[in-house]
């Protein structure tokens, strides 16, 4: 399938069948921890990037091969920003009428700046945006946002979201370590959070490859003091284990695509998922991948990972050029 994926294991909405509405890395962010490496260029611009009813056709097809009990929800997260995709609230309705499982979106909240976005997303039943910083300068150092999109544009179309959203609004707030975890960060992070008022605050920490390599988890220590400081509705979410349903799949090339093109995996990680083929018959199949260019392997943390080769990942010494030390060096020598 191209637009619909899974069911795969998710931290917080169990069984997830994701559904993508967009091309990979069409983002009007380019966050310093995305998995799916740098986003170029950037966008913000909202159309119909695929035909909204080839995706509504796709996830009838999933539905049906999959027997009741084994899809906890149905996911809007694209390989970007889903929002971008103008037909989403459209997409979100229908996928309502020809299913009982409840429907998910996760999203950067960037758009939620527009009042035909928030409208969009109100038949939801649960949303799940991003909030990484507190302020304009930490916004910028890890989100990276499209110009226009203002940090007081991006935290009022979240206030404004949930003064209309009657779902469940679970906040995400991906740590990394000596950038937003430290006391001052938080305490900016927890003003926006009082001032949003969701349902939710979800601490999650990078575990798949980011895409800058200075980029690195938390230490405990600071996790406890941000589930301290963001709430009593807050709450560290640790990794998932478990394996990719890429049972739809014929053979093991389609399934190794279609899915780490939305989530990079090391090989243990796609042996384990890809259970239907032996281990022999995978590594046949990842080589050929890379022998004919569709995938690259990527060093991050010690670990390798299996990533589409449409994902730019920059080398170390590229990647040292953007980190917040090397820039303030720059500036301020």
């Amino acid at each position: 399938m191209k637009y619909v994926f899974g069911p795969v294991p998710s931290r917080r909405l169990g069984q997830s069948l994701g559904i993508d509405t967009i091309p990979l890395k069409t983002c009007n962010w380019n966050c310093v921890y995305c998995q799916l490496g740098r986003t170029k260029p950037l966008t913000n611009q909202r159309k119909a990037y695929y035909p909204p009813e080839e995706i509504l056709m796709e996830v009838r097809e999933a539905l049906e091969l999959h027997d009741p009990g084994k899809i906890d929800w149905v996911t809007f997260v694209g390989s970007g920003e889903p929002t971008l995709h103008i037909d989403i609230g459209w997409l979100i309705r229908q996928v309502k009428q020809i299913t009982r499982l409840p429907v998910a979106v996760i999203t950067n909240g960037s758009l939620f700046f527009l009042p035909e976005v928030r409208r969009e997303l109100t038949a939801a039943d649960a949303v799940l945006p991003s909030l990484d910083a507190g302020t304009s300068p930490l916004y910028r150092k890890i989100n990276r946002p499209y110009p226009e999109i203002t940090f007081e544009r991006y935290l009022n179309g979240l206030i404004e979201f949930r003064k209309e959203y009657w779902g469940k609004l679970w906040i995400e707030v991906m740590l990394v370590r000596d950038l937003n975890d430290t006391e001052d960060a938080l305490r900016g992070l927890s003003r926006a959070v009082e001032q949003i008022m969701p349902d939710e605050v979800h601490i999650v920490f990078p575990t798949r490859p980011p895409v800058e390599t200075w980029v690195h988890p938390p230490e405990g220590g600071s996790l406890l003091r941000a589930r301290a400081m963001l709430g009593q509705f807050a709450k560290i979410v640790q990794p998932i284990a478990g394996t990719f349903d890429l049972s739809g799949y014929e053979n093991p090339i389609d399934a190794i695509l279609s899915i780490i093109s939305r989530h990079p995996m090391q090989q243990g990680q796609i042996e384990r998922s890809m259970y239907q083929w032996s281990p022999k018959q995978v590594q046949a199949a990842l080589t050929r991948l890379e022998v004919s260019g569709q995938v690259q392997r990527i060093s991050r943390g010690g670990n390798i990972f299996w990533c589409s080769r449409s994902c730019e990942y920059p080398s170390e010494a590229q990647s040292l050029q953007t980190s917040p030390n090397t820039i303030k060096q720059r500036i301020d020598p």
